[in-house]
This record gives C-alpha cells, sequence and structure tokens, in this order.
C-alpha cells in the first residue's frame, strides 16, 4: 500500500519517516518529496508497505500524532491525477 505523510517539517528525511513507520511493520520505500531547483523539502513524502493489514494499522496509528513538533497526516496515497 502507498501511504501519504503530510504537514512534515521540512527537517524531516526519508530515514526519519522510515524509523517511524518501521515500528508498525515493513517498510518498502520511504520519500520525502523535495523541490527539484531549491532541493528544500516540499513537505509531504510518501511510504510503500507491501502487508496490507501493517499498513492500515500504520495509518490508524501516526495519524495526527507529533514528528519533529509537527502533527502528521496519514492516509492512503491517491492516484497521481491526470490534467
Amino acid at each position: 500500500m502507498n501511504i501519504y505523510v503530510g504537514n512534515l517539517d521540512f527537517k524531516v528525511d526519508e530515514s526519519d519517516l522510515e524509523t517511524l513507520f518501521e515500528e508498525h511493520g515493513t517498510v518498502s520505500s520511504a520519500k520525502v518529496i523535495v523541490d527539484k531547483f531549491s532541493g528544500r523539502s516540499k513537505g509531504f513524502g510518501f511510504i510503500t508497505m507491501d502487508n496490507q493489514d501493517e499498513a492500515s494499522n500504520a495509518i490508524k496509528e501516526l495519524n495526527g500524532t507529533l514528528l519533529k513538533d509537527r502533527e502528521i497526516v496519514v492516509n492512503e496515497a491517491k492516484p497521481k491525477r491526470e490534467f
């Protein structure tokens, strides 16, 4: 399952996300989205977890929790829209 993580502090990196989500199961990948020009975080990222039950539990347990003093938003990622 692909999981969206929003409202990230700009100092959060991929290892921070991976460490947080590994408490709830096996993480396949962690990605913080960065601006291609400045290299600065855009404040959101994605986690991939192969086990559906672990991913659902992680969403339920982590949504609204604090990560580096910011309340994060965690939910199932929606497919990218085509314009």
